[in-house]
C-alpha cells in the first residue's frame, strides 16, 4: 500500500480526493488536513509515501510547504490555477493536477510514480482496473459511472450530453476534454459534434451509425475514414 496525506482547505475537494483514493485500491489514506502547519507536524513522527498538496493554503503556500521539506516524499500538486505549473516542476513533483480533474487524469498521475517501488506497482495495477468507471460531474454533484455503459456524448453549445444507460447526463466539459480523457478506451470521435463507444455500434450504415441503444448518429466526412478504420479493426 503506498501512505498518503492530503493537504487541501477547501472541503469539495478534499471530498472528490479522498474518493478517488478510495477507489484506487492501494492507496491508504492516513489523514486530510486544511492546515499545511499540522500536516507538517505530521510529517515529523510519520512517515509518508505521497502527498497530494494544494498549491493556494492558509498560513503556507504549497510551494512554500514543499520547499520548507527537507527530503520530501513524492508529491502531487492540486490547483485550479496554471501559473505554477513551471515552477513546481522544478522543485520535481511527480504531477501537476489542474482542478477540476477527473479520475482518468488522477490515476494517471499516480501511475507516474517510480515503477521500481513495489507499491507503487500494485497502485498502477489497481488504477487500471479502475478506470473502467469515472466521476462525472453534473451540476454540483460527482457521479460514478461506468465507462463502458456510455453510449455517446454529444456537443451541446456551452455543454456536453452524456449518454448513460437510459439516462443523460450533462456535464460542462467540452467534448475535446471527452475525447481526451476516453482516449485509452474504445471511443471515438465520428463528428464534430459527437463520439461515440465503439462497443456500442451496431452497425455503419452509409452516413450514419446506428447504435446498440437505438440513436443514429451522424459521421462527418473528415471523421469517415478514421472510423471505418477502427471499427472494422474490431471486428
Amino acid at each position: 500500500m503506498i501512505d498518503c496525506i492530503i493537504i487541501e482547505d477547501q472541503a469539495p475537494a478534499q471530498r472528490i480526493l479522498q474518493r478517488y483514493i478510495e477507489d484506487v485500491g492501494s492507496l491508504n489514506l492516513l489523514e486530510t488536513f486544511s492546515d499545511p502547519l499540522r500536516a507538517l507536524s505530521f510529517l515529523n513522527t510519520r512517515p509518508v509515501d505521497l502527498i497530494f498538496l494544494d498549491i493556494h493554503l492558509p498560513k503556507l503556500s504549497g510551494i512554500e510547504f514543499l520547499k520548507s521539506i527537507s527530503n520530501p516524499p513524492k508529491v502531487i500538486l492540486t490547483t485550479a490555477f496554471t501559473d505554477y505549473a513551471l515552477e513546481s516542476y522544478d522543485l520535481d513533483v511527480v504531477d501537476y493536477l489542474l482542478k477540476p480533474f477527473s479520475f482518468q487524469r488522477f490515476v494517471k498521475a499516480v501511475s507516474k510514480l517510480p515503477l521500481n517501488d513495489p507499491k507503487v506497482q500494485d497502485a498502477n495495477e489497481s488504477g487500471a482496473k479502475a478506470t473502467k468507471s469515472l466521476f462525472l460531474k453534473s451540476g454540483h454533484e460527482y457521479i460514478k459511472i461506468d465507462i463502458d455503459q456510455i453510449s455517446h456524448i454529444n456537443s451541446d453549445a456551452d455543454y456536453t450530453d452524456i449518454y448513460y444507460a437510459d439516462k443523460k447526463l450533462i456535464s460542462s466539459e467540452s467534448l475535446k476534454y471527452w475525447e481526451d480523457s476516453l482516449s485509452d478506451h474504445e471511443f471515438i470521435r465520428v463528428h464534430k459534434s459527437y463520439i461515440v463507444n465503439l462497443k456500442m455500434v451496431e452497425k455503419i450504415s452509409r452516413n450514419e451509425i446506428h447504435l446498440l441503444t437505438n440513436y443514429r448518429i451522424p459521421i462527418g466526412r473528415t471523421y469517415k475514414k478514421i472510423l471505418d478504420e477502427s471499427y472494422l479493426k474490431g471486428k
